[in-house]
């Protein structure tokens, strides 16, 4: 209720005439330089929506008077490098692979553009080292399924595995179970005989027999593969899928027949040389 304006005796600050249950209170106005920056910020604010696009309408907004936009400043960047690299890039476009690697420069450009390119679009499956995973191959070791020349993970990167693309990578290892090609304890004596081939274990003569008739034509007789299949080296302990008795059991009863997409109509193909010369660089390519 109001009062008359008095004194307080603590602060020695007048009342402003003002008091609730007994509580009276200060006049205590804000600082003056507080209130001056708060009036400069009303009149920034009204100096920015002149000039800068702020307001929206209803399927637009204002343009301001200097028509500035941090999107247009990021086209003008991009197209500014874009411009820088555009001499880098042609000339990578029209070199071969191995006339790239001999250049310092292009082979410098070259890597960076392919581990920017691995980082967009590869490592999502084969990780960001490039060690893969379950159903994606390792690229920093030296087991290629495809082969790891560099013309080689051209053509893979360029056309993919098992996709519509006409030329991509195509062998289809058959479902020995599933199909009804073999029994289950075919299935189990050949697997058996395909972990001896890495020394773990004791093959039949069933397997062996199994293996000469089913396997040796993609995996060859010693076990060792065949890049121009696909067919993987089962003698060493590199497995995309698992090498305990279960995962084996399981590539030949249900078959693994995995996809990859081919990057010739997704990326230019400068970046296809790029991202082939930084796989190559990993470690693995040979």
């Amino acid at each position: 209720m109001p009062t008359k304006i008095e004194k307080d005796a603590l602060s020695g600050q007048d009342t402003t005439g003002h008091e609730w249950d007994g509580v009276k209170e200060l006049n205590t106005p804000l600082p003056t330089w507080w209130v001056y920056t708060f009036y400069a910020t009303i009149v920034f604010a009204i100096v920015y929506c002149v000039l800068y696009p702020s307001w929206p309408w209803i399927n637009s907004h204002t343009q301001g008077l200097l028509g500035q936009t941090n999107r247009a400043d990021l086209v003008r960047q991009l197209d500014a490098q874009a411009k820088d690299r555009g001499a880098l890039v042609e000339r990578i476009r029209s070199a071969s692979l191995q006339e790239i690697r001999k250049d310092p420069s292009l082979l410098a450009f070259a890597m960076a553009g392919g581990r920017s390119a691995f980082q967009t679009n590869c490592m999502q499956c084969h990780g960001a080292g490039g060690a893969g995973n379950t159903g994606f191959p390792n690229l920093v070791d030296d087991d290629w399924l495809w082969g790891g020349k560099i013309d080689q993970l051209y053509a893979t990167i360029q056309h993919g595995i098992r996709n519509a693309d006409d030329q991509s990578r195509q062998s289809m290892m058959p479902k020995f179970g599933v199909d009804g090609l073999l029994t289950g304890t075919q299935v189990a004596a050949v697997t058996d005989y395909v972990m001896s081939l890495s020394g773990r274990g004791q093959a039949t003569a069933e397997g062996a027999k199994i293996w000469q008739e089913q396997c040796a034509a993609c995996h060859q007789p010693d076990g060792k593969g065949n890049q121009e299949l696909g067919a993987p080296n089962l003698t060493d302990g590199i497995w995309l899928y698992g090498g305990d008795r279960n995962s084996i059991y399981r590539s030949i009863f249900y078959a693994r027949n995995g996809s990859m997409p081919a990057w010739s109509g997704r990326l230019d193909e400068a970046t296809l040389k790029m991202l082939a010369i930084y796989v190559h660089s990993l470690g693995g390519g040979r």
